[in-house]
């Protein structure tokens, strides 16, 4: 008869695992929390930290200038619910797939990204309004983040140096169809770089562009004259919004440069993408803001990112790419 195998493992030990279920995790949480965001707009419900802040619900600040202050508010916050279930999608890809394959350009992603992200709540310095809500769930989140890279460092094949998240994971000819998808891709990732860096920062400072008050159809003062907390809780929306576009944009960057092409590759970029651009976009004729100069980039990046997708989708299902014969 055979004796029976001792387990002496910790039940923390087996939870914590090698680190990547933390930053599953992690994901997960972002997925969640940008599905709750979007509930909360759906539903016109302000956070109850929110309103008190504010002194008034939605409900009371949707009968000043038609509702159309409370939409404003409620279309930045779906568009940032869309990024945060595309940022938490991502982390799950890279924690299940190139991490568990012990690519570091993966664990780096996750500090870069991290930084970004995490990072981006300090943009309160700027606007002046605490959200105590977002603080206690960035401190609750970032222990779990920190200990998830710490475990998983382990994990890593050499080299281990950040010099590897600027390695490309293939070099396909740029004019075969993998290659302009890339491209296209790059283009759409570095693009919301570029305009989540610039709305978190008016977020900071101007909050509005002109559009914003043509839409809302009052001048800054008419806003402060409602509650002088108004701009500041706006603004607030602002630069989270703009901080989730960046950091989006920087792991979809990266994960389609270092990447090899594969089947989940495609699949994540295509969820991620569609929840996106969904959100960032179709909120604006549910709410009225059809202003095609403020839609033009997200719509421009879409048609790239939707091009992009259509052109990757055999050379990645297949795994199928043309090696560029420089190289």
């Amino acid at each position: 008869m055979e004796r029976e195998t001792r387990d002496d493992r910790g039940l923390l030990q087996v939870l914590l695992g090698d680190g990547r279920p933390l930053l599953l995790f992690s994901g997960l949480i972002l997925v969640l929390s940008g599905g709750f965001a979007l509930f909360l707009s759906a539903s016109k419900h302000f956070l109850p930290h929110d309103v008190h802040y504010l002194g008034m619900t939605a409900e009371q600040l949707c009968k000043i200038q038609d509702c159309r202050i409370v939409y404003f508010m409620f279309h930045d916050r779906v568009a940032f619910g869309g990024a945060l279930i595309s940022i938490g999608a991502l982390y799950m890809w890279l924690a299940e797939f190139p991490l568990r394959q012990r690519k570091a350009w993966a664990w780096w992603l996750f500090i870069v990204s991290g930084i970004s992200g995490f990072g981006s709540f300090l943009a309160y310095l700027g606007y002046g309004y605490l959200d105590t809500w977002h603080g206690v769930a960035t401190l609750l989140l970032f222990p779990c983040f920190i200990v998830g890279l710490i475990r998983s460092r382990t994990l890593l094949e050499e080299p281990r140096g950040i010099r590897s998240l600027f390695n490309p994971g293939v070099r396909p000819r740029w004019l075969s169809s993998f290659g302009i998808g890339r491209a296209l891709f790059l283009a759409t990732a570095a693009g919301m770089i570029a305009g989540g860096f610039t709305v978190m920062t008016f977020g900071m400072t101007r909050v509005f562009v002109p559009q914003d008050l043509a839409f809302m159809g009052l001048a800054r003062t008419d806003l402060q004259a409602i509650s002088d907390r108004l701009i500041p809780l706006i603004a607030h929306d602002r630069a989270g919004f703009g901080g989730a576009i960046c950091t989006a944009g920087i792991t979809v960057f990266f994960s389609v440069w270092c990447g090899a092409p594969s089947r989940s590759l495609w699949q994540i970029l295509c969820f991620s993408g569609l929840v996106g651009f969904v959100a960032a976009i179709g909120v604006h004729p549910i709410v009225g803001y059809n202003d095609l100069l403020h839609l033009a980039p997200a719509i421009a990046g879409a048609a790239m990112f939707i091009a992009g997708l259509a052109l990757s989708w055999k050379p990645m299902m297949e795994n199928k790419t043309e090696e560029s014969r420089d190289q």
